[in-house]
């Protein structure tokens, strides 16, 4: 079965309460979404750099891709990296996640998403969706944070599994015997640090 990754990523919490708006509005955030990609990758008149722009630009507004990865590459590196490394780091790591998610969606056929409800998880607000087919169904969890610049996606959940732990735990196993040069390094081929898409 073909799936589809969308990325992820991670953001500052406030600590307000959730009001019934919230919920409608981050569910709408992820309708809308969804529906522009596919709609973008069924429009075949589009040369593939156009296609890839326009899907990048929908996505990109709901993801704090400077935050997540930091959370990714965990306090301890961040803070002993130098504002130069730190820079390469983050330019290699978005890039490497636009790529993998671009890829991705190259494996979309005729699947169906729904999205089915959004949920109060303490002050986080999840939306679970579901990759259909005509032989399965896979769920997504899109989970949201608050932040300065509105509700943002900070993890998703793709049977159970969290891209955002899955790349903490890649980055932390490799820095154990390698540098962060090497990290930075590693991040530039098309090959590194895969996240899980839920194929069988």
């Amino acid at each position: 079965m073909k799936k589809i990754t969308f990325l992820i990523v991670f953001a500052l919490v406030f600590s307000r309460p959730l009001f019934a708006d919230d919920l409608a509005d981050v569910k709408n955030i992820v309708s809308k979404s969804i529906v522009i990609v596919i709609d973008t990758i069924k429009n075949k008149s589009l040369d593939r750099s156009t296609r890839d722009k326009k899907i990048i630009d929908t996505v990109v507004p709901f993801f704090d891709f400077e935050f997540m990865a930091k959370v990714c590459l965990g306090k301890k590196h961040w803070t002993e990296a130098s504002p130069e490394k730190r820079d390469q780091y983050l330019d290699l790591f978005v890039k490497r996640l636009q790529e993998s998610y671009l890829e991705k969606l190259d494996l979309y056929t005729d699947e169906e998403v729904v999205v089915d409800e959004a949920k109060k998880e303490k002050n986080r607000i999840h939306v679970i969706t579901h990759l259909v087919t005509k032989d399965d169904k896979m769920e997504m969890i899109y989970k949201f944070r608050e932040t300065d610049n509105g509700w943002l996606v900070y993890d998703i959940e793709i049977l159970g599994v969290s891209i955002v732990q899955t790349y903490r735990s890649q980055f932390s196993g490799f820095l154990k015997d390698k540098s962060f040069d090497d990290l930075l390094e590693n991040l530039k081929s098309s090959d590194a640090f895969k996240v899980p898409t839920g194929d069988k």
